[in-house]
């Protein structure tokens, strides 16, 4: 059994790092806990969280590339105001991406990934009962690259991912809304459904209806913690 080297395991902690990193500090843009125009000074944010500033460099910078903050002259990073508009179009070309995907999936999976997939529906069923809204989201990422996977596709999938990135801690946001996890699961029911019976068309219809009713959920959330949110 291959082992990991001391430098694959220092990799791996400060990979850790950042992403524990990029899920605090975007979660705190999108609630508005930091607000449009706040300033998030490397140092400081290091001292925070009791880390060098390489991974906050590093978070930084992916926050940037997501659209949440902005490096300024004489300013350094600063939160930027997001754009009510600006998050319904994104979620608008997400409910067609993943529509195609769905699409694709049901004209495409094997039927050992379909198997993979029912399994996915059917895990995160006792999830929504107990309602573990952590676990729950935790077999959503999964059931959501399963199909992105099932169309056999890879240009589709990068799309589709890029598209993912830049409305994740947005889309996070819909599952603070009560019941959220059991309207999801019916919904991931219908696209399964769907691909089960092979259909395209209507695997299409029920993931964009899915993807539409994550948007309106996320932006009642986004909207009432964020009185700032313009548009």
């Amino acid at each position: 059994m291959a082992q990991l080297s001391v430098s694959d395991k220092m990799d791996d902690k400060r990979e850790l790092i950042v992403d524990q990193l990029r899920r605090v500090l975007s979660e705190e843009i999108v609630t508005g806990v930091l607000g449009p125009g706040m300033r998030l000074d490397e140092q400081s944010l290091a001292d925070r969280f009791q880390v060098s500033r390489t991974p906050v460099r590093e978070v930084l910078s992916q926050l940037s590339v997501l659209g949440l903050v902005e490096r300024r002259p004489h300013r350094g990073v600063v939160v930027l105001q997001q754009s009510k508009e600006r998050l319904l179009q994104l979620f608008e070309v997400m409910a067609e991406l993943e529509g195609a995907c769905a699409r694709f999936a049901a004209e495409r999976m094997s039927a050992a990934e379909r198997h993979t997939l029912f399994e996915l529906q059917a895990r995160a069923a006792p999830l929504v009962e107990d309602g573990d809204v952590a676990a729950y989201e935790e077999v959503n990422g999964v059931f959501h690259r399963c199909i992105y996977d099932g169309t056999h596709n890879p240009a589709l999938v990068d799309l589709t991912l890029d598209a993912q990135r830049r409305v994740f801690h947005f889309r996070h946001a819909q599952f603070r809304m009560p019941n959220r996890i059991r309207n999801s699961h019916a919904e991931h029911g219908a696209v399964v459904a769907a691909i089960d019976k092979g259909d395209g068309g209507a695997a299409y219809e029920a993931m964009r209806a899915h993807i539409l009713a994550v948007k309106e959920a996320s932006t009642v959330v986004v909207t009432h913690r964020r009185p700032h949110l313009v548009g």
